[in-house]
């Protein structure tokens, strides 16, 4: 395994991004060109509507099943960070940093988070702008 670092540290699942979210889409798409063909037939409407209403719910709950554990896993590496802030400078983080700067900041290194996380709150820096301004990269090879 490569070390990590700012061009190598996003994470693609072959299987959810290249397989799963292509066949959902084209399903999608199937499932509103039956439905619109079988407009005027009152014998398929209600199961072409039906198909689409569940692929609609298919493709909502694929959605959530990835936003919903980004968030708890966000609230923990804020708590993280909160502490290794804490126990460097005997201050929580700034609270003007979001929590996307705050997952971005997770990978400097100790040597450059307590000065790259006050020049991330004094310049608003945006997390990509943080991720790239780290020098020594400290890797997280658990986020999913």
């Amino acid at each position: 395994m490569s070390t990590q670092n700012y061009q190598n540290h996003t994470q693609l699942v072959t299987v959810y991004h290249k397989v799963t979210l292509p066949i959902l889409l084209l399903t999608l798409i199937g499932s509103v060109v039956n439905l619109v063909l079988s407009w005027g037939d009152h014998q398929r409407i209600y199961s072409a509507s039906l198909i689409v209403v569940l692929t609609v719910c298919l493709v909502l709950t694929l959605f959530f099943s990835r936003t919903f554990p980004l968030k708890a896993q966000d609230r923990a590496i804020r708590a993280e960070e909160n502490l290794r802030h804490f126990a460097m400078t005997g201050k929580l983080l700034d609270p003007r940093l979001s929590v996307k700067q705050i997952v971005a900041l997770r990978f400097a290194s100790d040597e450059e988070f307590v000065a790259l996380s006050r020049k991330a709150a004094d310049e608003s820096l945006a997390p990509d702008a943080i991720k790239r301004a780290v020098k020594n990269w400290r890797a997280d090879e658990y986020r999913v």
